[in-house]
């Protein structure tokens, strides 16, 4: 009986013991300790010692991306289950919505939400507080506290209440990424220069359309996003309160001489067919097809990318095409200055103890290693380096592939989980196209300084955006019906006064002087 009794509880020792062991490898079944972990910036891995499951919004159109290899080697690393809440671009604000009424709020939402929906969830205490997981944060430290070039974030980001919930990208932006473009090949062929200043720029479209006269020089597909992409060029920013490095002084875009002299200039354009008629309605695809035609349209602006996306495209129909970078169009020869700092993510206000796994999931992304994996991958299982120390991606021998290409095949760069990007990656590797737009903003000459991040108090941020919201709905009206019919600007900023303007520059200025 005795030995019934000690063989009985000699197994439930031993079950204890396998239990134990059990719920520790339940505890890293996602935890792979073959995978060489470089440089985590601080960070020990894995990052728990039990089971969890971390729900993260991200932006795909791949339903099956979690299958993926980056996040495969994600929860190898981290120990964390991560269970993807994936939202396509076009509905990703509806499906937040539709989620946040819900309460069903995912761990970490990775699209950014506009501004006055993130105040008013961060009052309503939806978020957790960046302030309060520093110290578990070292690569976020490192970039945003401890770098004094960045820690303005913590006023000109916070909330209503003082505090910061956004837990913003770095480096995550070339020098510049958005240009005009130009066929080069059609400007050679007819010996026209490119242009240098906006009336350069008109002589160059009046003698394209006198060859081409079913063309339409300059095409665009931003709709009313126009005005802001054009506007650096004349000094200014479309809809906007702009700082005036000269004057020292904030003042409102849509109301200052330089914006009327650059809408009088695009409906110059407009009125005399040199710019697309439908300019403020093109679809993509509109605009794809003008832009690959032999002798439809010649100038317009976008990603720079598109560059050799379209040299691809009309590599049978049209092998002489070459579409090249273009300076502004504006008299001051400038594109806006590229901030170094991004798009926001949010982590969700609950426990303590998962509030602190999800900022430190975000802090990995941060780090040499994390970076390298979300842009590049492992050196030997994805890439190699070339002799240049730029990645060569392994599955994509001979060519350069795209981020839409690796967040395809490797579920690198999906939108809403990197924080910041390996230089040595694809997305910093340049064609010579793309090389002479990085190379023209080196010049600081050509560069329209980012402007100053003044702070404003919880009662100046409300009465700010109720300014805002009213005359960037208004300013952009006015720009549409000024270009395409006989709008008064006279009466257009008498308008904007009553709207607000003035009362929004002084807030503006009062928050500068402070």
């Amino acid at each position: 009986m005795r030995r019934k009794i000690s063989l009985v509880l000699a197994i439930i020792m031993v079950c204890t013991l396998f239990s134990a062991c059990s719920d520790n490898s339940t505890a890293n079944e996602v935890y792979d300790p073959t995978i060489k972990v470089g440089d985590t910036g601080g960070l020990k891995m894995p990052l728990v010692n039990k089971p969890t499951s971390i729900q993260w919004q991200v932006v795909s159109s791949d339903p099956d991306i979690s299958g993926r290899w980056f996040f495969e080697k994600l929860e190898g690393i981290t120990g964390v289950d991560i269970e993807l809440i994936i939202t396509q671009t076009a509905n990703t604000n509806q499906k937040l919505q539709t989620l946040i009424a819900g309460g069903n709020i995912p761990d970490i939402i990775g699209a950014t939400l506009n501004e006055s929906q993130s105040n008013d969830l961060c009052m309503q205490g939806a978020f957790a507080a960046v302030e309060d997981y520093i110290d578990v944060m070292p690569n976020y430290k490192k970039i945003f506290v401890d770098n004094e070039e960045n820690n303005w974030i913590f006023d000109a980001y916070a909330a209503a209440d003082g505090k910061l919930y956004s837990v913003n990208s770095y480096d995550v932006a070339r020098d510049i990424n958005h240009t005009f473009m130009y066929r080069k090949d059609i400007f050679d062929k007819h010996g026209i220069k490119m242009w240098t200043n906006p009336d350069e720029f008109y002589a160059a479209m009046k003698k394209l359309k006198e060859i081409y006269p079913d063309s339409m020089p300059y095409t665009s597909k931003m709709t009313d996003q126009i005005f802001s992409r054009w506007a650096p060029g004349w000094g200014i920013k479309a809809h906007e309160p702009y700082f005036d490095e000269k004057d020292g002084k904030w003042k409102y875009s849509d109301t200052d001489p330089k914006y009327k002299d650059m809408l009088d200039f695009m409906k110059k354009l407009y009125d005399e067919g040199l710019m697309d008629p439908e300019f403020l309605t093109n679809t993509q695809s509109a605009w794809t097809q003008r832009m690959a035609q032999k002798d439809k349209a010649f100038v317009t602006f976008d990603w720079i990318d598109r560059m050799t996306m379209f040299k691809e495209q009309t590599k049978e129909t049209v092998p002489e095409y070459d579409l090249r970078f273009a300076n502004p169009i504006g008299p001051e020869q400038t594109y806006a200055e590229s901030s170094k700092v991004g798009v926001a993510k949010h982590v969700k206000k609950q426990s303590e103890d998962r509030e602190k796994i999800c900022f430190q999931l975000l802090d990995f992304m941060y780090s040499p290693f994390g970076t390298e994996l979300m842009t590049m991958g492992i050196e030997g299982e994805t890439y190699e380096l070339d002799e240049n120390g730029m990645a060569k991606y392994l599955g994509f021998e001979g060519e350069l592939p795209s981020m839409t290409e690796l967040v395809s095949k490797y579920g690198m760069f999906t939108q809403g989980m990197y924080s910041r990007f390996d230089r040595r990656s694809t997305y910093f590797n340049f064609p010579e196209q793309l090389q002479e737009a990085q190379d023209y903003v080196q010049d600081k000459a050509h560069v329209s300084p980012v402007d100053p991040e003044p702070v404003f108090t919880s009662e100046e941020t409300e009465e700010k955006n109720k300014y805002l919201l009213d005359l960037q709905k208004a300013g952009k009206e006015f720009a549409v019906k000024y270009i395409l019919g006989n709008e008064s600007w006279d009466a257009w900023v008498k308008k904007a006064e009553g709207l607000g303007s003035k009362k929004l520059i002084d807030l503006y200025n009062k928050a500068q002087s402070r």
